[in-house]
Formats: C-alpha cells, sequence, structure tokens
C-alpha cells in the first residue's frame, strides 16, 4: 500500500527549496533595512518625499490705458530622465528633435547618456593635455555654429554652470560614474507646443512649468519699464523699483512623486498655496510713448547725435505721458547689447546731465519778477560789455543774436535770449536769491523719480561761485542738469508756479483686480516756488519765443499759444568749451493760456549733420516739439487757447521798477 502522494525524498527537496527562499528573503531585508539602511534611505526620501515649488506668476506693468508693457508667459521646462528611456521612447526621438527644433544627434545624446563620468585628473603645469575633464553637455550656440546646424535654444534662466543642465545621483558606481537622472532639453517650450509633445506618450519626459518674462512692445519705453534678468530678478526700470509689489509670493508643498514623477496628491502633508504678484499701472501711454520714440528715430537717422531725450508730461500733476532715450534696446534681448554700448541701457534723461543753457533763463526772470524787482517792460542796456557789481568790474557774456536795439525789456530779453539781459536780472537778484530759486525750481537735489539712477545734478553754494558766475549762472552756464529737471522746470511756470515731483505709478491692484492704490493728484516738491501771477507772466513772455520775433518760430502750432524756451550750449570735451559740439534744446508747453501738455527735446551733439555744423535749439529740437505737439492734440484733445493773455498779463505788470 503506498504510504502518500509524494516519497520523501520530494517531501524533503521541496521544503529546502522553500526554506531556501525565505532565507533569501529574508537576508535580502536584512541587508535593505540593516545593512545598506541609510543608502536607501536617502533615496526614497530623495525619490518620494519632495518639497514642491509652486512659482508665482510675476504681476503685469500696464500703460495708462491697460496695454501690456511687460507681462510673465508660462512656459514648460522640458527634460529627459535618460534611466527612464524605454526602446519605444528611442523610436520617438527623431520627431522630438524636430518639434523642438534641434538637431537629432544632440536629443539623441541626452536620451542614451546615463552616466557622467569621472573627471579626469587635472594636467600637470605646462602640459599640453586636452582631455575632456568629464562628460560635459555643450549644446550653446558656438557647439551649433561648429556643426553648421541649429542649437537647442538657449536658456533665458540658465546660467554657464553644467549643474544647471544635469541633475546626477550622489552614489557612484564601481567605476566612478554618477547616475543622470535629469537632463535639460529645453526651457522655453510653449504651452502648444507641449501639448504636442505629450502626445508622443514618452513617459521619460519631464515637465516644469514656470513663467518667463515677456516684453509685447520690445523696446518701447525699455528705461522706465526695466528688465529682469535670466534668473527673472528685477535689474532696472519699473521692474526694479516695483519688484516688491510684481514679484508675488511662491507657494509649496510638502508631497510625495510615484516611479514616473508623478505627484501623490494623497500624500501631502503641508501646503501653501502661492500668491500671484500685483499689476502695475504706469502713466505712460503707449501712444505718447510711441510718438515719442519715432521723433527720436528721425533725429538720429537725419543728425545722428551722440544721444537724445525727449520728455512728454501733464504740467498740471508731474504724471510723465512719454520718455525715451536715444539710443535705446529691445527689452526681450537686453543680453545681446554688446559690452561697449551698454551704454544705451541707461536712462540717461535722470543719470546724465549737461549744461541747460538759455532754458535755465526763466529761473531768473521769474525770481526778479516775484520779488518785484522788474515787470516784462523793465528796461535794460544789452550792449555794454563790462558792468559793475558790488565793487568789481565783472565782464558781461557775449551774445549768441543782434539786436536792432540797445535796450531790450525783459520780455524781449526772454524772446530773443539775450545772455548780457539774463546776467543783468541775475545781478539784480544776487548769489543768494539767485541760488534760492533755482534750488526751488528743482535744480542742485534729486526730485524723487523713482526709475532710473536718478542725480542730483551740479549746483554750488553761493560760497564756492567766482566772482563771474553771477553774470554766467542766469544763462544756465556753470551749473548742469538733468533733462527731467530742466522739464520739470519749465514745468513749474505751466502748473501755475508750483514744483511737480515727477511721477509715474498711477495704480497697482493685486492678482484679484482690486486696487491697493491710486493717485492722480500732483504732489509738490516744497512750497510754491513762484504766484500764479507770476507764472503767468512769465507764460505769456514765453509765448514770443515761438512766434515769428522770437529765437524759435518753428515751434509755433496752428491755433494754439506755445510757450517755451530755445537753448543751445557748447559743450564741455577734456576740461575745456569746444565751439564744435553742442547740446540743442527746446523745453515749453501749451496751450499757454491753461497748459495741458509740456515737451522738453534735448539733442546732445548734432552739429556734425546741423544746418551750418552748428546744432542750434531752433533748428534741431523746436521743430520736433512742433510735430510731437500736433501728434498730440487729438490724442490728449487738447483744446485751443484763449486769446487776450498776452496783452491781459502784461497790461498787469506796468508800473514795476524800470
Amino acid at each position: 500500500m503506498s504510504k502518500g502522494f509524494a516519497s520523501t525524498y520530494r517531501i524533503v527537496l521541496l521544503a529546502t527549496g522553500f526554506l531556501a527562499c525565505f532565507g533569501a528573503l529574508g537576508a535580502r531585508l536584512v541587508w535593505l533595512h540593516v545593512v545598506d539602511r541609510e543608502n536607501w534611505l536617502r533615496t526614497i526620501t530623495k525619490t518620494r518625499h519632495q518639497l514642491i515649488i509652486e512659482t508665482a506668476r510675476r504681476g503685469d506693468i500696464l500703460d495708462r490705458r491697460g496695454a501690456i508693457l511687460a507681462t510673465s508667459r508660462s512656459m514648460i521646462v522640458l527634460g529627459v530622465d535618460p534611466t527612464m528611456v524605454r526602446p519605444q521612447d528611442e523610436a520617438k526621438i527623431a520627431r522630438l528633435a524636430a518639434m523642438l527644433g534641434a538637431p537629432e544627434s544632440e536629443v539623441r545624446q541626452r536620451f542614451t547618456t546615463k552616466y557622467r563620468e569621472p573627471a579626469a585628473p587635472v594636467p600637470a603645469t605646462g602640459s599640453d593635455s586636452s582631455a575632456p575633464a568629464g562628460l560635459v553637455f555643450n549644446f550653446g550656440p558656438k557647439a551649433a555654429a561648429a556643426e553648421a546646424a541649429p542649437a537647442i535654444p538657449a536658456s533665458p534662466v540658465a546660467t554657464t554652470e553644467e549643474a544647471d543642465e544635469v541633475e546626477v545621483e550622489p552614489t557612484k558606481d564601481e567605476r566612478g560614474r554618477r547616475m543622470i537622472r535629469w537632463t535639460k532639453l529645453r526651457e522655453d517650450v510653449s504651452e502648444e507646443l507641449y501639448a504636442q509633445i505629450e502626445k508622443l506618450e514618452m513617459k521619460c519626459l519631464t515637465a516644469d512649468r514656470v513663467y518667463r518674462r515677456a516684453y509685447p512692445n520690445n523696446q518701447l519705453a525699455a528705461h522706465i519699464v526695466g528688465y529682469v534678468d535670466r534668473e527673472q530678478r528685477p535689474m532696472a526700470g519699473m521692474e526694479f523699483f516695483a519688484d516688491f509689489y510684481l514679484r508675488g509670493q511662491q507657494g509649496w508643498r510638502v508631497g510625495e512623486r510615484d516611479g514616473r514623477n508623478r505627484e501623490l496628491a494623497q500624500f501631502r502633508t503641508r501646503e501653501v498655496p502661492r500668491t500671484d504678484g500685483f499689476s502695475v499701472s504706469l502713466s505712460i501711454e503707449s501712444t505718447v510713448q510711441d510718438i515719442v520714440e519715432q521723433e527720436l528715430a528721425w533725429i538720429a537717422e537725419k543728425y545722428q547725435p551722440k544721444k537724445a531725450t525727449i520728455i512728454v508730461s501733464d504740467p498740471r500733476t508731474g504724471f510723465i505721458l512719454g520718455l525715451g532715450n536715444y539710443p535705446s534696446f529691445n527689452l526681450n534681448e537686453y543680453s545681446k547689447v554688446p559690452k561697449e554700448e551698454q551704454a544705451r541701457m541707461k536712462n540717461i534723461a535722470v543719470a546724465d546731465i549737461y549744461e541747460p543753457g538759455s532754458v535755465f533763463k526763466i529761473v531768473a526772470a521769474a525770481g526778479a519778477i516775484e520779488d518785484g524787482l522788474v515787470t516784462p517792460n523793465t528796461r535794460f542796456n544789452c550792449t555794454a560789455e563790462r558792468v559793475d557789481y558790488k565793487g568789481r568790474t565783472l565782464k558781461l557774456p557775449g551774445e549768441d543774436h543782434r539786436f536792432e536795439k540797445d535796450e531790450l525789456s525783459v520780455a524781449e530779453i526772454i524772446a530773443h535770449s539775450s545772455n548780457r539781459g539774463a546776467a543783468r536780472l541775475g545781478m539784480l537778484l544776487g548769489e543768494a536769491r539767485l541760488y534760492q530759486y533755482a534750488r526751488s525750481f528743482g535744480f542742485g537735489d534729486q526730485l524723487g523719480f523713482p526709475v532710473g539712477g536718478e542725480v542730483g545734478g551740479i549746483l554750488l553754494r553761493p560760497e564756492k561761485w567766482n566772482p563771474i558766475d553771477i553774470t554766467r549762472i542766469p544763462m544756465g552756464h556753470t551749473i548742469a542738469a538733468t533733462a527731467l529737471q530742466m522739464h520739470q522746470a519749465m514745468g513749474v511756470i505751466a502748473s501755475g508756479g508750483i514744483l511737480w515731483r515727477p511721477q509715474i505709478v498711477e495704480r497697482i491692484r493685486d492678482a484679484a483686480g482690486e486696487t491697493v492704490f491710486l493717485r492722480r493728484d500732483g504732489v509738490p516738491i516744497g512750497g510754491r516756488v513762484v504766484s500764479e501771477r507770476t507764472a503767468q507772466t512769465m507764460a505769456a513772455m514765453l509765448m514770443g519765443v515761438a512766434s515769428k520775433q522770437g529765437t524759435a518760430p518753428e515751434a509755433s502750432i496752428d491755433g494754439f499759444d506755445v510757450a517755451g524756451k530755445t537753448g543751445t550750449t557748447i559743450k564741455i570735451i577734456d576740461g575745456k568749451y569746444d565751439s564744435r559740439h553742442h547740446v540743442a534744446s527746446f523745453v515749453g508747453f501749451f496751450p499757454a493760456t491753461r497748459p495741458q501738455v509740456a515737451i522738453s527735446v534735448i539733442v546732445d551733439d548734432a552739429d556734425a549733420r546741423a544746418p551750418g555744423g552748428m546744432a542750434y535749439g531752433r533748428t534741431v529740437a523746436a521743430p520736433s516739439f512742433k510735430r510731437i505737439g500736433e501728434q498730440l492734440i487729438p490724442i490728449l484733445d487738447i483744446k485751443p487757447n484763449r486769446a487776450g493773455l498776452r496783452t491781459n498779463v502784461l497790461a498787469s505788470r506796468e508800473g514795476g521798477r524800470r
């Protein structure tokens, strides 16, 4: 009779097999949980438990009418984990390379390179060795040029460090190699392109959504808007000034990912939601800014100056409507500006200084009228070459224009830009009062403009003046100002006697669209500079500049009374005045009776191609003022002025000191 279904031998063999399996399993568990525990804990922690950052969207910069000047666009950083590449993925590399616009050989190399080779020993000094120091990805523009093939687009945020290109495991294999777990393929993949890439179903690909800064209008208002660098750090302009509001707050969460880098939402332990940045609305109007930059382009083509600035503002509040400089740059290509040309990235309207010349004469004239020393009809002998002043005989400056009569009224001194007449006005005021008025008009200190690296200019205290300075400063020499300072000084006349702080931020909205900051009124700097009556008197006299008898009839605009002043100053080169180089300017506003817009045009060193080889404010700057003003009339809905201002204002000052 049989003793069972199996022999004793078979039972022993089967039992031995089971015991061996359980022994091996036990040994493996001991190895994992005891011997190699720390290594596997590091691997599991890195692979599963992760701090996942949720990037905040940087807020937009808008113009007054809501047009976008700077925005953040969602982009995909596309990478590959070479250790996860399957045979079916390798068959799709060619299609992926075509979609990325990159050479197939380079993309394939990133897919198939799974290890970083150990670094070669550093050769001794003087060695001619050219052995590579390990695996180096060099897929940038230089390599592409060498192969005459298009390269994978350069990263707008990546540095040249290799760590930004690959991620490696900290452990090494028996040959000292490190496993590569991630390699960047491209970081500016659009959402539309990524949707097509997803259809390839390549499980080895990874995608991280980030935001990249974009400037839809390229160089429009470049010196105002500013830019962020490759690391998305603010570097200049409004991007830097308003970064606290624009940048937002990143969110984060602690969670886990599976083997395919997919987040396992059920394992989230902590979560802080992101807060997107606020949007900042500027007083800049894109249409006005475009007019300014087109005019600068015309000036550059016609005169080829060293630099030029145009400023447009509302003189009733100090808000800037347009500000442009030549030369400029494309905000989207700031990194392409050659090192020797990086001066074009500076906001010269507030960062560079110049002698303002005859435009500064408004300070001495307004001060003398305000103090009751003269009226518009007070006359001075402008033929005398020397004059006694406080026990000294001072030489008066020469005249740039010829006059038909020896004596000129204050109104004629302004209209015809008499240097000697301005000097006489300055001497009437005296050093202390002239200095006080210059400071009140905004010279010698920063105006508080929020962007551009503003400087304060040069205005020495009276005790540091040379004796002759009292005859030179009233005509705008021996001082230095920024273009914006001169613009705001003219704004004192246009505003009725108040120096407004130049402003550019009108509104700030949070991510939900709620207004958190709003300003539409002007912010005065100090107290009243001159009375409204004095400002009106000055406006009436400045109308004579743009008349047929004045120094700039080219600035006149049909149907509107234009008030303004020309300036032509010799540049200082190598410490000396050089009569071959000038700064030409025209600063004015209209309508003179109720000013709605102030415009400044400053052109530096346009002599080579100017009529007669000399760049006058009348010939170089005034025509641009006229062209800009005519274009602004329908855009800003500027109404013609009331008649009779000049007669009424001049009559009101009869009886003053002569």
